[in-house]
């Protein structure tokens, strides 16, 4: 397809039907580069504009107009939560903060809801659950709990349920899945295992 502007990791990512951006990174150093590519091309992704912070390990998250990025290491964790209008190009706003600082976690959304699962917090991963709307701006509100603490796991959604899979905890993989209903709050529940 083509390349990133920077070698880079631990790259977040989201998209709309049209365009796919890629935030931050680590390349020796956290990034604060974003890039953007057009899916339905081929070719090198282009500078799309700059997160507020240089992180890497960050969520990403978005719906057909909004991206989100939430969380990532900086040298510590951080809570910060950015956001782009994905059809245009500049620099990431301030979106507001997440509940805690962490990072190495994953996210999911409905075209109207965010959801940040777990991640690494001071003293290891966390079963945290965040929601915000994609559309305002604010910090972040508790949804609930996982079924475990976890961090480096995947998450991705329908337009209703969101779902949380493998990564790892303290004492090591994990092959746990879990789902939550978008659009109301609460623990996540069993789906099954990977």
């Amino acid at each position: 397809f083509g390349n990133l502007i920077t070698q880079k990791n631990y790259v977040a990512g989201c998209s709309s039907l049209t365009r796919g951006i890629f935030g931050g990174g680590y390349n020796g150093s956290a990034l604060n580069q974003i890039d953007y590519i057009t899916i339905l091309s081929t070719g090198n992704a282009t500078d799309f504009g700059d997160l507020s912070v240089s992180r890497y390990g960050a969520s990403g998250l978005s719906n057909s107009t909004r991206g989100v990025f939430g969380g990532g290491y900086t040298g510590s964790n951080n809570d910060t939560i950015d956001y782009i209008t994905i059809a245009s190009t500049g620099n990431a706003s301030d979106f507001g903060n997440m509940q805690n600082a962490r990072a190495f976690l994953a996210a999911c959304a409905s075209t109207t809801r965010g959801i940040i699962f777990g991640g690494d917090q001071t003293g290891g991963p966390t079963d945290t659950i965040d929601y915000i709307t994609i559309g305002s701006t604010g910090n972040a509100s508790d949804f609930g709990n996982l079924s475990n603490n976890c961090s480096t796991q995947a998450a991705f959604s329908s337009s209703t349920r969101g779902i949380n899979a493998g990564g790892a905890d303290s004492s090591g993989r994990l092959n746990v899945i879990d789902y939550i209903t978008i659009a109301s709050t609460g623990n996540a529940t069993d789906f099954g295992d990977l």
